[in-house]
């Protein structure tokens, strides 16, 4: 085993989970799920069956990863931040046919206690602040606030606001980075250039 796991913690036969991936107290991975390497699953998390996670995702406290949820590489899910499957749900009628399918693009952050309702999915980058109630696609590198949130402005990959409006056009350096950003057409889009190097993973 090539990876970590508390012994109060529980992984259904079946489960992959990838070297390097921490799995700590109380929490439970059942048989279908898919998690990737280099990862952190906190106190109390549950990952269902159709689920999969990509490498270095960190996973807070008190979150339950549902079926249909899917995070790619390099997420970070906030303590007790929340998401959905079922989109009218009702106690005395089965909708298990009916879930959902949520996709979190590479690198982006969801804040403590927000609420992510299902169907949706969040741009590479994105930044969702603590509390917000997500409903929408979010574009990538947004930042969203608010119930429902909306978006109120732009991230860097670094985790940075951007000096930028929300609509079009500017350029913008990340002075933590150097990275070069390009608001254009109601999207932003990082430069790609010969020096731009990957962030560091070291947290």
């Amino acid at each position: 085993m090539d990876y970590s796991i508390h012994p109060t913690a529980i992984a259904d036969e079946g489960a992959q989970i990838g070297a390097d991936t921490r799995i700590w107290h109380w929490t439970h991975i059942c048989a279908g799920a898919r998690i990737g390497r280099g990862c952190s699953l906190g106190q109390g998390v549950y990952v269902g069956n159709r689920v999969r996670i990509g490498d270095r995702v960190k996973i807070q406290n008190n979150v339950s990863v549902y079926d249909n949820v899917t995070l790619e590489d390099d997420v970070f899910c906030g303590p007790s931040m929340v998401f959905t499957n079922v989109y009218n749900p009702r106690s005395a009628i089965s909708r298990k046919d009916d879930y959902r399918n949520t996709l979190v693009r590479r690198g982006a952050t969801l804040g403590a206690n927000c609420t992510i309702v299902c169907g949706i999915e969040i741009g590479a980058h994105a930044f969702i602040g603590a509390g917000a109630l997500v409903n929408r696609d979010c574009p990538p590198f947004a930042l969203m606030l608010g119930v429902p949130a909306r978006q109120v402005g732009w991230m860097s990959r670094f985790g940075e606001r951007l000096v930028l409006p929300l609509t079009g056009d500017g350029e913008c350096v990340c002075p933590h980075t150097g990275e070069h950003y390009r608001l254009g057409d109601g999207a932003l889009a990082l430069l790609e250039t010969s020096d731009t190097k990957e962030l560091r993973k070291d947290d």
